[in-house]
């Protein structure tokens, strides 16, 4: 399989179900800059090394995920607007396992 299917509620609410490669070693912060679902600039500005939060994402529903990173558990620790089920798209990368998933981006801080 090439491709997954995920959807992404973008900052404004919008609903995108947008096709994501899973042969391409990409995450879901280049996902959405990729089908620009957020203003140029306002995420992924650390360029996906886990030290900005500007990629922030609510899980909506269970899919099974990675566990965190240290990096990850410390950057949320220190970000705006964290929920229990916050993520950051930098470090979920795009499998097969992650076809059906739903986020919604977390607002811009």
């Amino acid at each position: 399989m090439a491709d997954i299917k995920i959807k992404i509620i973008d900052r404004e609410g919008v609903a995108h179900e947008v096709d994501a490669p899973t042969d391409m070693n990409m995450n879901v912060m280049e996902l959405v800059r990729a089908y620009e679902l957020a203003p140029e600039g306002t995420i992924g500005v650390c360029g996906g090394m886990a030290m900005c939060a500007s990629c922030q994402c609510y899980v909506l529903n269970d899919v099974a995920l990675p566990e965190k990173s240290d990096d990850e558990d410390a950057m949320l620790a220190e970000a705006f607007y964290v929920k229990d089920n916050s993520r950051l798209g930098c470090q979920i990368h795009l499998t097969d396992d992650l076809e059906g998933l739903e986020l919604e981006l977390a607002p811009e801080s």
